[in-house]
């Protein structure tokens, strides 16, 4: 039995090192070993009152003793009370410096698989409820620009309870011992009251443990939907920088003899050109799916065998099918081998970084080459021809199915299903699909919006307002703008969207319309080449969305009078 000691803040110097005297020397009596990190210890008492300045503390099993007499009586029975009625040590927020008066602190973590939309609209919901609540609440947000409104040590230290609303595998180590409640994004936004009060009720003190523990314990309890999301996120980044550079190449070689000679544009389109820069992003966008996949399920043991899996995904010509796959298969089979192979305890700490990694990259580079990969390269062959070759009525069925599943949950699973199918073909040159996914995806806002301004009288005051914002956030290819007006009547906004995303995405593919990035909106257009034909990519979104709009504004049920006059 390890046993480290650490004393309190209230604890004076000379009774502490009495105290830890006492407990050494009582240690050795009963073949304990006194360790001098918290991380080594099986158990870590802490002496005295007024909790501990150790961080390293937090979250491990930890014994306090404040009565000294009992201790310098009796030690030996203090290190046996130490290994029976230990618990997980959780920092008070009564020790902290932050002022408290009488209310509730909150703080929050909130990330979703593409870090724009979910993950700052759940933040704003939750920051809402606790204003109303009349609680201190702090939210950090990871997007896909990094981490903002970042949260302090003293800020977590001071908090009653932690909501961590990921959709996606995130850090939360910083809050090591505290009460935590975990959710997702989509129930956070929307039923926000209810998983406040749920927090409270089913909050767990969250205690960080060993790469084993960790993976058995908490990366279980993620779906495989989950892992996927997961590395979509991580992917994506990579896709969107690949295409539009590939896009600025089209673009340079489109207006090469505009300068002088050509001489700027031709070395940015020689070698080394934009292309083969856009190229080499794109390469690596099924080893980053596959790799962040694997990370998901195994956390960092997982990782290198999920990249090496898709670079021999790509190699063997299995496409983002093959990344998939490969991730699944080395994060699973990295879970595996941590959990059951046995080490002596003194070579533990190589499983992760050695043993594992070693073990799982070499089955799953050969697994890739000789039993999944090919089945798999020819399924992407057959896809790939399939698209390449297909009809105007078969074109039309696919874009309307994929522009219906975009508006069906506004970026809920079944949005994220299609969006994820249109950008893994993008890794195939594909790009009609994706076409049609954010087509079909700004449909919704697109469309509440206009309703606003078609049945006016309809909507109350803060409805028009949100159908402004709406417009905005469509323009942009955010669906999740409509969410508002989906929450509120959910019978009537629902069908008018998938009826006008599906038509949009229907007649995007008859166009033939073509997207090189899977994001950006409108915007993007701003770039010659990133889409194809502009004017019938064009007026696929715009009718979509007056189809949906009017039907919303036929069917929606005005508010009551006395709703309506209240609001002006």
């Amino acid at each position: 039995m390890n046993i480290y000691i650490v004393n309190a803040k209230q604890t004076g110097p000379v009774n502490g090192r009495l105290a830890k005297a006492e407990l050494v020397l009582a240690a050795k009596d009963l073949n304990m070993t006194i360790v001098d990190k918290a991380d080594l210890a099986d158990v870590s008492i802490l002496i005295g009152e007024g909790g501990s300045c150790d961080n390293a503390i937090i979250g491990k099993k930890v014994y306090t003793i404040t009565d000294l007499d009992a201790l310098f009586a009796s030690p030996k029975t203090v290190l046996s009370d130490a290994q029976t009625k230990a618990v997980a040590y959780q920092q008070s927020a009564a020790v902290t410096s932050a002022p408290n008066n009488g209310m509730k602190r909150i703080v929050a973590v909130t990330a979703c698989p593409t870090g724009v939309a979910h993950t700052f609209m759940a933040a704003e919901a939750i920051e809402e409820e606790a204003k109303k609540r009349g609680w201190w609440c702090k939210v950090e947000t990871r997007g896909s620009v990094g981490v903002g409104n970042e949260l302090t040590a003293e800020e977590v230290a001071s908090a009653d309870i932690v909501i961590a609303a990921c959709d996606i595998d995130v850090d939360l180590s910083k809050f090591a011992g505290k009460l935590l409640y975990r959710t997702k994004t989509g129930p956070a936004l929307k039923k926000t009251a209810q998983e406040f009060d749920k927090a409270f009720d089913e909050a767990q003190v969250y205690q960080p443990t060993s790469t084993a523990t960790k993976i058995s314990s908490e990366k279980e309890t993620k779906g495989i939907y989950q892992h996927l999301l997961t590395g979509v996120s991580y992917m994506l980044p990579m896709v969107v920088a690949g295409g539009l550079i590939i896009a600025l190449a089209f673009a340079f070689g489109e207006f090469k003899d505009v300068l002088v000679d050509g001489v700027l544009v031709k070395q940015l389109v020689g070698e080394p050109h934009l292309a083969q820069i856009g190229g080499l992003a794109f390469s690596l966008m099924v080893p980053l799916l596959a790799g962040y996949i694997s990370y998901s399920i195994a956390d960092r043991p997982g990782l290198a065998p999920g990249l090496v899996g898709g670079v021999l995904a790509t190699a063997i010509g299995a496409g983002f099918l093959g990344g998939i796959a490969a991730g699944y298969f080395a994060g699973y089979l990295a879970l595996l081998l941590t959990r059951y192979i046995r080490l002596p305890q003194s070579m533990e700490a190589l499983k992760p970084i050695l043993i594992i990694p070693l073990l799982a990259t070499l089955i799953t580079g050969l697994a890739m080459q000789f039993v999944i990969g090919a089945p798999i390269a020819w399924l992407m062959v057959k896809l790939t021809a399939w698209l390449s070759t297909m009809q105007t009525s078969n074109a039309i069925i696919l874009g309307a199915i994929l522009g219906g599943m975009m508006c069906t949950d506004m970026g809920g699973p079944i949005n994220k299903v299609a969006y994820a199918f249109g950008v893994g073909l993008i890794s195939a040159h594909q790009y009609a699909p994706m076409a049609a996914v954010m087509a079909g995806g700004m449909v919704p806002p697109l469309a509440m919006s206009l309703s606003t301004f078609i049945a006016r009288n309809k909507f109350s005051k803060t409805e028009r307002e949100s159908g402004k914002a709406a417009f905005v956030l469509g323009l942009c290819f955010i669906s999740e703008g409509a969410i508002p007006f989906a929450a509120r009547d959910p019978l009537r906004v629902l069908p008018s969207c998938i009826i006008g995303g599906a038509i949009t995405g229907g007649m995007s593919l008859a166009f033939g319309s073509q997207l090189m990035t899977p994001h950006g909106g409108l915007f993007a257009l701003a770039i010659p080449g990133v889409v194809t034909p502009v004017l019938g990519y064009l007026l696929s979104i715009v009718v979509g969305s007056v189809i949906a709009g009017v039907i919303y504004a036929i069917i929606k049920r005005p508010e009551s009078k006395a709703e309506l006059a209240a609001t002006i």
